[in-house]
């Protein structure tokens, strides 16, 4: 039963959370990428249409802006082991002779090759101890383990490649979420075709629907295709643990606005378009970047916001997205925009109407 008018510090985690058969996670992408499904939620009528991706097209307007997040997902899982560790008695590296391997997710670029990562296991990953990957192009050295385990390391490339980056291409993995199970054959298709701007280690999801050809067509009926930046990392799929939604706190990730884009979307939004945000990630973005007037503005900095029901929005007016995963921090940001009521009807709809799930599932459209 859901449960309703529940306020913002009412809200427990168990409230966004819904019954999903397996079989409903999308396990492949389809083909071509604007023929998923598209459910459309009308937010003042309460009504649902059931379309495909393609037919977006037609609920966008004239003077629209419609806002993409332009990160590139990095193979950021590799996979070593650990070589040495500096000994702080002896003042010099002891060499462990351990092949037992250790893998690191690569989460955060903090300066040059400083980053936060996620290591497993964690006790092959103490500060002091140097791990190397592809026997010896790669090094990480640990410098430090930060809130929720996550270890701080410098990475070094020591042959075979001009920087970390070229290194990633020869050693690393695509990060894919643990429930995919399937090998993905193209790594291509966890990617957006707008994808710039190197270090993100999730896909912005919602915008792998669209191709090159609807994009072009949504820009000739007259609305702006606007490029942000949000590099995904552990804040975007940090499960929430908190039995109280508001205790929940967000790690923060790296955004950037350029002040085209800024200028482009105020225009637009000045003369009556409305801001469509493609993803959770992009509506972040925008609703960190914006003033209680609606005024969106140039940044190169972090975010961490937090957006559940109760929030009020500043400038994002329609949203496309996934399906999320029960108790996600996305699942309540869309819970947010519409209703946590709406949402949790649009979805006990989608279950019923066999929609496909998550990365690779299908598309809603909140408007």
């Amino acid at each position: 039963m859901i449960k309703n008018n529940l306020t913002p510090t009412d809200l427990r985690l168990n409230d966004f959370y819904y019954d999903l058969p397996e079989e409903r996670i999308a396990q492949t992408p389809v083909e071509p990428r604007d023929s998923s499904r598209l459910m459309v939620l009308h937010r003042d009528s309460d009504t649902i249409e059931h379309r495909v991706f393609r037919n977006i097209i037609e609920y966008i307007r004239e003077g629209d802006v419609l806002v993409v997040n332009d990160t590139r997902v990095i193979p950021a899982r590799i996979i070593g082991h650990r070589k040495y560790r500096w000994d702080e008695q002896l003042g010099e590296k002891v060499l462990t002779g351990s092949t037992a391997p250790v893998e690191l997710l690569l989460l955060k670029q903090r300066e040059n090759d400083i980053w936060e990562t996620l290591a497993g296991p964690g006790k092959r990953a103490k500060p002091g101890d140097v791990i190397e990957f592809g026997d010896g192009i790669l090094e990480a050295h640990v410098l430090e383990i930060i809130e929720g385990g996550c270890r701080v390391v410098k990475l070094i490339v020591n042959r075979g490649a001009d920087n970390v980056f070229a290194a990633l291409d020869l050693l690393g993995t695509m990060p894919l979420p643990p429930y995919i199970t399937h090998k993905l054959e193209n790594p291509e298709r966890y990617q957006t075709v707008y994808s710039r701007n190197l270090g993100s280690a999730a896909a912005p999801t919602a915008g792998l629907h669209f191709t090159p050809e609807l994009l072009k067509k949504i820009e000739k009926k007259g609305c702006a295709v606007v490029p942000v930046l949000l590099h995904v990392g552990l804040g975007t799929f940090r499960p929430v643990k908190e039995e109280k939604i508001a205790d929940h706190e967000m790690h923060s990730e790296y955004i950037c606005v350029s002040e085209e884009s800024a200028k482009i979307i105020n225009e637009r939004r000045a003369s009556g378009g409305r801001v469509i945000a493609v993803g959770t990630t992009s509506c972040r973005v925008l609703e960190s970047a914006s003033d209680d007037d609606g005024i969106l503005h140039p940044v190169d900095t972090d975010t961490g916001i937090f957006i559940y029901p109760g929030y009020k929005f500043k400038i994002v007016d329609a949203l496309i997205t996934n399906f999320h995963l029960p108790e996600s921090t996305l699942l309540m940001l869309v819970s947010a925009l519409a209703s946590r009521e709406q949402i949790m009807r649009a979805y006990e709809t989608a279950v019923k109407e066999e929609y496909r799930f998550f990365s690779f599932g299908d598309a809603m459209f909140i408007q």
